[in-house]
Parts: C-alpha cells; structure tokens; sequence
C-alpha cells in the first residue's frame, strides 16, 4: 500500500524503535495487507519493531491465531498480558478534580494511569486499527488503543463506568469528544512516546478497505470518526418490534457478542426484543465469570444499590448495563426494562435465565420465517453497524 509506505517514510522513523498496536480478532480490519505494508515501510530503517495486541480484557490469541490474524510470522509479536501485574508501568494519576471536570461531576474518582510497558519502553507508538461507532466512547480507534486497549483495570473500571453512567444508547455513534474520549485522551497524554496512527475506516464483515487517515492519534482518528459516521450508521423511519442479530464468528462469547445489542438498541421498539443469535457462543465471558453472579441489569439497578456493588470491577458492572440497556429500578417495584434481551446460544438455559436473559434454543429459530415477518428485521453479520432512526440524524444536524 502506497499510502502506508509515503506516511511512515515522512514520519522521522528512522533509527527510532516502534510499538505497533493493533486490535485483536474482534473487529474487521484489513489487518495481513496492513501489517505487510508496515513491515515493508521500517523494516531495516528503525531500531526496534515491535507488534502487540491490544487485547483490553480479552481472551489470549495463540501463536496459530496471531499468524493468521497479522497474516504471517512477524518477530516481536506480543500479546498484551493484562492479567500480569509486571506487564504495566506507572504513567502518573489523573486527579478527582480533573475526572469531575471531565465527566460533568458524574464521577470523581482518582484514577493511576497504568500501560503496558512495551508502548512506554519504544519511541514511537504507532496505531494501526479501524474506527467504528462503539458503545462506551462514541467512536472507537486512536487513543482507545491504549485506553482501554493496553490499559491497566483501573482506567478500564472508570473508562467504562463513566460509559455507563451516560448509557451506550446516549453515547454510541455520538461525534466529537464525548466524556469517555476525553478521559481517555488525558491518559494517553502522559505516554512519553510520540503517538501516531494509521487510522481505518474498514467495511463491516471484510478485509476491505474503505478509507485511512495517518497523523497524530487525535487527527488521524478524527478524520476517521467522521468518515465511520457516514459509513458505519444506518437509520430507519420507523422503531421495530423485533431485531435478530446475527452474531459472526469472530465474537466468541456474550462479552464480545453483546455488540449485537449496542448497535441496536436505539431503533427497538418500547417493550420490543433483541434475539442475539450466536449458536457457537457457549460463555456469557470467558474472562470475566463473574457476569454469570452479576446478571445483567440497568443502570439504575446498580446505582440505587450501589454500596452492594461499588467494590466490584466497575467494567463488569459497565457491560452488565450495556447489555440490558434502558430501564429503571426502584426498591418497592424492583427492576422495569424498556427491552428484552434473549440469547439464541449454546449457552445453558440455566445460565442465560440465571443472568436475568431471555432463553430461546437456537434450533428451534426459523431465520426464514422470521426474515418474511414485517415486524422482525434480521441483521447478518451484526456487531459492528449501528442502526439508528431517522429522527435522530435529523436532531444531530
């Protein structure tokens, strides 16, 4: 690629040493031709070159994995080991006042700023990703590679909270800085080395490329951002009662797979219901078990008991929420939900009742019959399109 090669060569490379962050197998992305196109731009002009994953909280990718995911044997591979403590350094503290500044007073919380070494011990980070609406900051990509994606828990558990408190349905696909971007970008501002990225707009479900924008981590995932939110969004005129979303391979748990409610929240219906179809999700989250004692609630059923959750991973707590989306929670009526969420999975209709989720066995799901039903829009490859009303472009512009 052309555009990679020109980018880095007038980047000041040479005889610097380079972290490459890139995503793990959860988000499309022309990864192999990227990957080719880096290493054929610094390959014996920098000092170092090293790959790590940005795995956030996600499950390990074995060697067979990386390969096929990098598309090759590339040396200096690294797994981002988030369950290591000796995998981070210490970046600093980002203060209770400027977390009360950044979030409107909806937090105020000290919070360590803890990275993963490998990005401090290079001179230059390079983030190679793609951008798309996301749940928890607005738009994915630039800063967020680190924050969360090579974090330490305790930007994770604010990061994420903060998310929550807004609600995904309220922040998803919004433009611009939202809290969670700006938290995100005060912590990436204490990383001693120089940050750019190659920034992707990819085409959701391929390895095909859209756009690409190169700069700084803010610029770069700027012009991105704006390209994603022509790309990646599709508004209907009307609410439907029913969404299936049908959840691709590569989200092998409900952690991951949940992505196929986030990016339909907004266009269900009052009272309607969002069928996550994923018949070879066997895990509510590999990683974090502790969901299936948790269950999936509202927000307001965590924060009018929040002395009973407060000292649980606040990331946890997040994804609970995000999952089951609007509703409210009082201590005489108990929970009310505006959406029911139903798993068509090879999880155990123990467990998925057990989290407070609807059961329904993906055998027994007519695809067909529920494509022809006008009440019922089936979404193929589902996770990374947001879907909105019409309405709300209209209110945005």
């Amino acid at each position: 690629m052309s555009f990679v090669g020109d980018s880095l060569a007038g980047a000041g490379l040479d005889g610097r040493s380079v972290c490459v962050i890139v995503p793990d197998a959860t988000r499309s992305c022309p990864l192999p031709l990227l990957m080719k196109a880096v290493h054929q731009a610094l390959d014996g002009r920098v000092s170092k070159l090293t790959t790590l994953v940005a795995l956030g909280t996600h499950a390990e990718m074995t060697p067979d994995q990386l390969r096929d995911h990098l598309g090759g044997e590339y040396d200096g591979v690294l797994n981002h080991e988030w369950w290591k403590p000796d995998t981070f350094v210490d970046l600093g503290t980002i203060s209770a006042d400027r977390v009360g500044e950044i979030s409107d007073e909806m937090l105020r919380d000290e919070v360590p700023v803890k990275l993963n070494r490998a990005v401090v011990e290079h001179d230059v980070a390079l983030v190679v990703g793609p951008v798309f609406p996301h749940e928890v900051v607005g738009f994915s990509g630039g800063n967020k590679y680190f924050f969360p994606g090579v974090a330490g828990q305790e930007v994770i558990d604010l990061s994420h909270w903060l998310g929550a408190l807004i609600t995904s349905a309220n922040i998803i696909g919004t433009p611009g800085i939202t809290p969670v971007r700006a938290l995100i970008d005060e912590a990436a501002s204490l990383i001693p080395a120089e940050k750019l990225a190659l920034s992707v707009v990819a085409q959701s479900g391929t390895d095909s490329l859209h756009a690409i924008a190169f700069g700084d981590t803010a610029s770069s995932w700027r012009a991105a951002a704006d390209i994603s939110a022509h790309t990646h969004i599709t508004y209907l005129d009307q609410p439907v009662r029913r969404v299936v979303s049908m959840m691709p391979a590569k989200y092998a748990d409900i952690w991951t797979a949940a992505k196929g409610f986030y990016k339909v929240e907004p266009i269900v219906a009052d009272g309607g219901e969002v069928i996550l179809y994923a018949p070879h999700v066997t895990r509510l989250a590999a990683m974090h078990p502790e969901i299936e004692e948790i269950g999936y609630h509202c927000r307001d059923y965590f924060i009018g008991q929040w002395e009973k959750f407060r000292d649980l991973h606040w990331g946890v707590l997040a994804h609970s929420t995000h999952l089951r989306g609007a509703g409210t929670w009082d201590p005489a009526t108990g929970e009310h939900l505006r959406v029911q969420v139903t798993l068509a999975t090879g999880i155990p209709e123990d467990v998925v009742r057990g989290a407070n989720l609807g059961y329904l066995d993906p055998a027994s799901v007519d695809l067909a019959a529920l494509e022809d039903d006008p009440d019922t829009l089936v979404i193929p490859n589902a996770g990374e399109i947001l879907h909105r009303l019409a309405d709300a472009r209209h209110s945005s512009t």
